[in-house]
């Protein structure tokens, strides 16, 4: 029994990623198959929860209960595949053999998203469809349109407005690319070269293997786009080696959760959330690359700066040289693995393809150059850890697009989002646009506690960006604020996943650990406030708006960097001066909101805040604040 299970779980997870390498290169119109996405991205969706059913099962090892209810949910999504064109010309009729089949496929993946991706944002979507049949009895503003149930199985299982919509449509045909790239350049080493590459780099000088972390987890974490993932790939080096420099083992934890973190918004790739915001504006991904660019390059740089000062303040030296690779030479052995990251932004940025098709072509182009570098083919081990490893890794992300779309068309067909935004909107325009959105920082990280960014980002883009953006807030503005706060629930407890899953590798406190990860991170908590009022800071505006709202940011962020680790200082002048340069970094970072965005005193107070700032450094070389 135990082999059936094995290969039916291999046949399962190799498919996944098959059917979607097939989809991404358009097999099916090239054998005359003429299928819709919806057709497509159904069948991912049974093959993903049958999948959950076999790596969770309700016992200690999945048998025949785990095989049926998978084989059934693969059969009743693709019974909707196979009926998908006929249904549309009589999808008011509502028979048996349609809306039968569409309750057991909904039950079915809502067990497997639990147990893919945890019971909280299954719960949420259970909810949400309860709603859907009893929220025609809640009082205004609540009250939902009155549907009849069998319409409501019929529009989520088959419409391109439920189900199998936008959310899962931008997962198999962008994302899941970009996770098959990430895990091809770990089998291949390119995540290892990476991380080789920054500790040569950066591992010998003053706390030189935090500050690997932080290249590091930036670089891999950008393709990779999975918080956890990357604490699970780099933090499994750098933690270890943070702690023998001398780092206390929450410090070790917190660096390493928040530049993690940090992957998810740097580009060139990105997460998952990003093609997402960009289906949602329909804008060019490229736009929404370009617009998060300063905003991570500001959180890397305060991360980087923050852990100089940790280093600093416990004197904490670097690596030996003689234990560290030599970067020349990792170069040397590794520069092939740059190359494919080249097909990709040539691809995408150069000739304008489309996200999923260059990340494919990057595929490609890595498998060719391991072929170069090992002189051989790819092993057996290689190619199931790519195909089954790939098909693991999609399946919670293609399971969180089914529930999205549960949620989004929950919600727009029964009006409640449009009562939502009504609601938002009045309470913005009464108490006053700061207030919204501290209220709305504040759901997305409620909400994330339980829940992926992409879902928290999904379910707060359907209900607030459109109140938000009544009030004059640009689009991008709105949307790349839900997605920071979303994505800063992973470093904030009391869930902190981030955090917590880096306490577990260093063997720190998880309280501990989370408090010094939102003290590290504290500009992503500002960050989104700015750009709100000033777009310029996304590139958007100006050249001269642009590069006062990007040179006051950098400084303020610089200054609060000094200023949240000058806070430990035992002396009443080290607290003095800690505490005018976090007034300082709020004034100057927003001083294109308090002066104009094109005034020219905001340079003047740039050019004192960093004639401060080089002040201190300078006394710093003669001797450091006494600390604790």
């Amino acid at each position: 029994m135990e082999r059936v299970t094995h290969l039916y779980s291999r046949a399962i997870l190799g498919s996944i990623t098959i059917v979607g390498i097939g989809w991404i290169f358009a097999v099916p119109d090239r054998l005359g198959m003429a299928l819709t996405f919806q057709q497509v991205v159904v069948v991912l969706l049974g093959l993903s929860i049958a999948a959950a059913f076999i790596q969770k099962p309700y016992g200690e090892k999945a048998g025949n209960l785990e095989i049926l209810l998978g084989l059934l949910a693969i059969g009743s999504w693709f019974w909707m595949s196979w009926n998908f064109e006929n249904w549309m010309l009589r999808m008011a009729d509502r028979t048996l053999d349609m809306w039968v089949p569409g309750v057991i496929a909904i039950v079915l993946m809502l067990e497997g998203l639990r147990k893919a991706a945890g019971g909280i944002i299954a719960g949420l979507v259970w909810i949400i469809i309860v709603y859907a049949f009893f929220g025609d009895h809640l009082p205004p503003p609540f009250e939902a349109e009155v549907f009849p149930p069998t319409k409501v199985v019929l529009y989520l299982y088959a419409d391109n407005n439920g189900i199998p919509g936008l959310v899962l449509r931008v997962i198999a045909q962008l994302v899941l690319a970009f996770i098959l790239f990430g895990k091809l350049l770990e089998i291949s080493g390119g995540s290892a070269f990476f991380n080789d590459l920054a500790l040569g780099w950066m591992g010998h000088r003053r706390g030189g293997p935090a500050k690997v972390a932080v290249v590091a987890s930036a670089a891999f974490g950008s393709i990779s786009g999975s918080t956890v993932g990357n604490i699970m790939s780099t933090g499994i080096v750098t933690i270890p080696l943070m702690k023998k420099a001398g780092f206390q083992a929450k410090y070790a934890a917190a660096i390493e959760a928040v530049a993690s973190n940090g992957g998810q918004i740097a580009p060139p790739i990105m997460g998952a959330t990003a093609f997402i915001i960009a289906e949602f504006l329909e804008v060019p991904y490229q736009d929404v690359v370009l617009a998060a660019l300063i905003p991570a390059v500001l959180y890397f740089l305060v991360l980087f700066l923050q852990v100089d000062a940790i280093a600093a303040r416990f004197g904490l030296a670097g690596l030996p040289k003689s234990d560290l690779p030599v970067p020349f030479q990792v170069f040397v052995k590794g520069w092939l693995f740059i190359l494919p990251i080249g097909v990709l932004l040539y691809y995408l940025f150069w000739l304008g393809f489309n996200p999923g098709l260059s990340a494919m072509f990057a595929c490609i182009a890595l498998a060719i150059l391991m072929v170069v570098k090992n002189r051989r083919l790819p092993s057996a081990t290689e190619w199931s850890n790519f195909i089954f490893g790939g098909g693991e890794n999609l399946m919670p992300l293609i399971l969180i697009g089914g529930a999205a779309g549960v949620v989004i068309g929950v919600l727009n067909a029964t009006g409640l989002a449009f009562q939502l935004a009504l609601l938002l909107t009045a309470l913005g325009k009464s108490m006053g646009i700061m207030v919204m959105l501290i209220l709305t920082a504040f759901i997305a990280i409620i909400l994330g506690m339980g829940m992926p960014t992409a879902a928290v980002y999904i379910v707060l883009v359907t209900v607030v960006a459109p109140a938000l953006i009544d009030m004059n807030i640009v689009p991008m503005a709105a949307h790349l604020f839900l997605f920071y706060f979303g994505l800063l629930s992973m470093l904030t407890p009391p869930v902190a996943v981030a955090s917590m899953v880096a306490a577990g590798l260093a063997g720190s406190d998880m309280w501990r650990t989370g408090l010094v990860g939102v003290q590290l991170a504290a500009i992503a908590y500002l960050l989104p406030f700015l750009w709100v009022f000033n777009p310029a800071l996304i590139l958007i505006g100006n050249p001269l708006a642009i590069a006062l709202a990007v040179s006051s940011a950098v400084i303020g962020g610089w200054m609060l960097a000094r200023a949240l680790q000058d806070f430990s200082a035992t002396t009443a002048l080290g607290l003095i001066w800690a505490t005018v340069l976090l007034v300082g970094a709020i004034f100057i970072g927003g001083s294109t909101i308090w002066l104009g965005t094109e005034s020219l005193l905001v340079v003047v107070v740039s050019a004192i805040g960093l004639a401060g700032l080089l002040y201190l450094r300078q006394r710093d070389k003669h001797g450091v604040l006494e600390t604790a």
